[in-house]
């Protein structure tokens, strides 16, 4: 029995060293992590946020305002009490052209119109974007000063020079059906408005369901064609034909368009009628 507990006694006695020593070890570790001096957080980094410079739609057809304003990133409103037809001119805006603001997500700019002696307002306006627009957030600073405009020296009269005969259109080029006086030349970077039409047709084919932005796209590619064919531009007629069998087909798809139908079609009588 002695002999026993002889063999058993290391046993016991190193059993509570070991703890011992353990529990000193964790109470050393503690005491250095408390001890060691600690980072101070980094604070985060501050999200900047995206500018908008607001273009320039003065003396533009509302039409084309509208398009220039939404491709920039910018929600639009009428205001004064001309109303939003097509062919009504942009007289003034705000902000003025060059003023950077916050991108809030679609940041509305108010413009004033004046009426279009040479077409009557038919159909219903618009005096809003068709999307939700944002306040207007200045990016800083103040908003852009156009410069007033430098005189300028009379220059000396030049040598006369010799006559050259004018050379012939390029193949590419797009006479007038006829003119309005004061109206926006059709822009040769802009597609024919009879190519314009095609793409519209494709486009209500390729969305067989009517939604918020496939309408608006639809409503303003519409309003440029019957614009430009009053305008006089190239083919206007053909593009209004065009269109109005459009309509037709947005409104089996989507059960909408008759009065875009009607407004194609009084454009295009009145097209017709102004080419003779």
């Amino acid at each position: 029995m002695a002999g026993r507990l002889a063999s058993l006694l290391p046993r016991f006695v190193a059993l509570p060293l070991l703890a011992v020593l353990g529990t000193a070890t964790i109470t050393l570790a503690a005491n250095r992590q408390l001890s060691a001096p600690q980072a101070p957080p980094q604070p985060a980094a501050a999200a900047v946020p995206s500018v908008l410079v607001v273009p320039d739609v003065r003396r533009q057809a509302f039409v084309f305002a509208k398009g220039t304003l939404e491709d920039a990133g910018f929600s639009w409103a009428v205001a004064g009490p001309v109303k939003g037809y097509a062919a009504n001119t942009v007289a003034t805006q705000s902000p003025q052209p060059g003023t950077r603001v916050v991108d809030t997500g679609s940041p509305t700019v108010q413009v004033t119109l004046t009426a279009n002696a040479g077409y009557g307002e038919t159909g219903s306006p618009e005096d809003s974007a068709p999307y939700g627009g944002t306040k207007i957030e200045l990016a800083g600073g103040t908003p852009a000063v156009e410069p007033e405009p430098v005189a300028q020296q009379p220059k000396p009269k030049p040598k006369a020079k010799p006559k050259v005969k004018a050379k012939a259109k390029p193949a590419g080029a797009r006479p007038p059906a006829f003119v309005v006086p004061g109206a926006k030349t059709e822009p040769l970077d802009e597609l024919p408005l009879t190519d314009r039409a095609r793409l519209l047709g494709r486009y209500l084919a390729a969305h067989p369901k009517p939604t918020d932005a496939s309408v608006a796209h639809f409503l303003y590619q519409h309003a440029w064609i019957v614009t430009g064919a009053e305008f006089g531009w190239w083919k206007g007629a053909e593009a209004l034909e065009l269109l109005v069998d459009v309509d037709r087909r947005a409104q089996r798809a989507w059960g909408i368009g008759a009065k875009s139908e009607a407004t194609a079609r009084a454009a295009l009588a009145r097209v017709r009628a102004a080419a003779k």
